[in-house]
């Protein structure tokens, strides 16, 4: 899910040459139609699987097989990690917490998930993951508290807010002086970090929480592995945005949508409206606009993916348009035509979300169009579980194609071989610290 944060790029108009303009005046073909398949006769490529990669994405030996630094006799404090947005937001935040907390030689609170409406959440920590196995998988890597002592537990930590700091933050400058003062001190991670400064065993500590100690509540895993289980095989999880908030927060224009989507759009943009002309054509141009589910079932054609697939949609039930992805992809299936009875009824979206994860680190391929932070933790998950079948749909090159002028067969091929050559180098994953490159 996405942070509904204003955002706007960092470039005017003013810094736009005449030479990008004309480019733009002579790009005869708009990025924003339907666009058609050909036959599958006028295509016959190689299913993208079936390349050899030269590159993969595997755990680093130093974490797996390393030798644990002792951790020291006596502890700075207390952290509590803060986590907000989504699920996949808030496990983002929980691992550099627990690579910022080990950093400070700080004892970790568990962590909290904070409520918020706008997720339709209300559940926390314990109702997602296994705690005790969290503290067990966490030993020898950071002191975990499931208790605070009485004289900590009565009052309510100093927050120290580090969500908004770039650049060269240093967690030992700013953040172990309010430690060492308050003892117990509750933090946002910062959006920028930098981790090529952290001690090994900093990162270990990171690695371990983020890979290896995390495990859903029993009763939720249940539920995850009967859905899983009710998945018809071999299936492909398809990680599909394009929710009216997520393209509200793109600041991108889709004309050729249903009314009922450009009204929805519309009810989610409050005061931030979508670029027009010259700046919108730059905008898509940059990758930035989501792809719809039309454009998504056209370049999984163009990626030899059969349309019998079976598709499990990792997605909540806001998805527009997605009949452009089911008119030809027919075997799409979803977690609420699967699930039934009053307890999937009665779940939030970390739970909910929670499913989605489950499935997609144990599907037979991964597909995203977006790069948000759940693929981020799925892409990871699957190279740590020796899954390889994971690609990233690239918004940048099919607006990119389109605005040559490309289509049919054409536009196909030249999807194709860009994104082949993507997998086939291993690029795209962005993976954290904690895996290294291997060549193959």
């Amino acid at each position: 899910m996405v942070v509904r944060i204003p955002v706007k790029p960092a470039f005017s108009i003013a810094v736009f040459s005449l030479s990008i303009v004309l480019v733009l005046l002579l790009s005869s073909t708009s990025p924003y139609f339907k666009t058609p398949l050909p036959s599958t006769s006028q295509l016959e490529g190689k299913v993208i699987w079936s390349l050899r990669r030269m590159f993969e994405w595997r755990p680093c030996k130093w974490w797996l097989q390393g030798h644990l630094t002792a951790l020291p006799a006596e502890s700075n404090g207390y952290i509590r990690v803060d986590c907000y947005g989504g699920l996949n937001q808030m496990r983002r935040d929980l691992c550099d917490g627990v690579g910022i907390a080990r950093l400070l030689n700080a004892t970790l609170v568990l962590p909290k998930f904070e409520v918020a409406a706008y997720w339709n959440e209300s559940s926390g920590f314990a109702d997602v993951f296994d705690v005790d196995y969290f503290i067990q998988q966490m030993n020898g890597f950071i002191k975990v508290a499931k208790e605070l002592p009485l004289e900590i537990a009565s009052k309510e930590p100093f927050h120290v807010d580090c969500s908004k700091r770039k650049g060269q933050f240093d967690y030992i400058e700013s953040v172990l002086p309010s430690l060492l003062e308050h003892r117990y001190i509750s933090i946002t991670p910062a959006m920028s970090q930098r981790r090529d400064r952290y001690p090994q065993y900093a990162k270990a500590a990171l690695c371990q929480a983020c890979y290896s100690a995390l495990r859903l509540t029993s009763s939720l895993e249940k539920k995850a592995s009967e859905l899983l289980e009710a998945i018809p095989k071999p299936f492909l999880s398809l990680h599909l945005r394009f929710e009216p908030d997520m393209v509200a927060y793109s600041q991108c224009e889709y004309p050729n949508i249903s009314p009922g989507s450009i009204k929805a759009i519309k009810e989610a943009q409050g005061d931030r409206k979508p670029w027009t002309g010259e700046l919108a054509h730059i905008w898509r141009k940059r990758g930035k606009c989501p792809l719809t589910p039309n454009e998504t079932a056209f370049i999984l054609h163009a990626l030899s993916i059969p349309t019998n697939t079976n598709i499990y949609l990792a997605a909540g039930d806001g998805v527009m348009e997605i009949e452009g992805l089911t008119s030809t992809y027919t075997n799409v299936v979803t977690k609420s035509s699967l699930l039934s009875g009053e307890d999937f009824q009665s779940m939030h979206g970390n739970t909910k979300a929670a499913l989605d994860y489950y499935v997609s680190i144990n599907s037979d391929s991964y597909i995203a169009t977006y790069f948000g932070n759940m693929d981020k933790m799925v892409a990871a998950m699957r190279a740590f579980k020796g899954l390889y079948k994971t690609l990233f749909l690239s918004r940048r090159a099919f607006a990119e194609f389109t605005s040559q002028g490309l289509k049919g067969k054409e536009l196909m091929q030249a999807l194709s071989k860009a994104h082949m050559d993507d997998f086939v180098m291993g690029r795209g994953s962005a993976l954290p610290d904690c895996f290294c490159e291997f060549k193959l």
